[in-house]
Order: structure tokens, then C-alpha cells, then sequence
């Protein structure tokens, strides 16, 4: 058991992402695209983002993973992402939600209104002071 977490120690991510079950986050992958340039060809990489919500995360370690879910021209779709993936840029929380379940699956056979998730109001370190 020691061996394998030796070899996996150096592909983890140097900082954990940080969110939960129920946020609304953007996934940014980076995309890498062949293009003819001048008659060569070229490797471009860009980053191209995912937005939706994290119906579930799951494993430990390197096998850590996340699912992202949205609604494209009406239809769901869904993203598993390996959360220690050297192709994902950034994860920002664009906003929380209150949840009480680990897996949001049932919103899988929910469609608008009734797949909406309760907002959830973080305190901030930072709030200014009434005078």
C-alpha cells in the first residue's frame, strides 16, 4: 500500500480544489488543437470552459473525480472530470448551494423550476463595518 502511494504522490495536484456538492462551477479544460499553419502543422492550446453543477464527487486520491451536469438546448449533459487532471486550468465557484444529499442524481429527471437548487449565503471574512 506504501508503494502505491509513492508513485501517486507526484501526479496529485499541489492545491486541492475547494467545493462542494451542489455548486455551480466553471471547469476550465484545456483543449489542445491541431492547426495547419503555413503548410506545418501546429499544437495550439486553449482553455474552454465547462459551467454547470457538481451532482457528485467521489475516490480518493489520484482516482479523485467530479461530475459536472448542464443543460444544453434542452437536453442534460453530463462531464466526469479527474479532479487531479493535468488538463483541467481552474475550478471557480460561481455559486453555492444548500444540499443535503452526497449524489444530486434526481435532478438527472428534473427540468426547470424544479431543478433549481437552494442558494446558500457564505459569510464573508471581509464584510465592511457599519458606521
Amino acid at each position: 500500500m506504501r508503494k502505491m502511494s509513492d508513485v501517486e504522490t507526484p501526479y496529485l495536484r499541489a492545491e486541492p480544489l475547494v467545493f462542494e456538492v451542489g455548486d455551480t462551477v466553471d471547469v476550465g479544460v484545456i483543449i489542445t488543437e491541431t492547426v495547419e499553419k503555413r503548410g506545418k502543422l501546429e499544437e495550439k492550446e486553449r482553455v474552454q470552459t465547462f459551467t454547470g453543477v457538481v451532482i457528485a464527487r467521489g475516490g480518493a486520491g489520484i482516482n479523485e473525480s467530479f461530475t459536472v451536469r448542464r443543460i444544453v438546448a434542452g437536453e442534460g449533459v453530463e462531464r466526469v472530470f479527474p479532479a487531479h487532471s493535468p488538463k483541467i486550468a481552474a475550478v471557480k465557484i460561481k455559486r453555492k448551494a444548500r444540499v443535503r444529499r452526497a449524489k444530486l442524481y434526481y435532478l438527472r429527471e428534473r427540468s426547470g423550476k424544479s431543478a433549481r437548487l437552494r442558494e446558500r449565503i457564505v459569510a464573508s471574512a471581509k464584510k465592511s463595518k457599519k458606521r
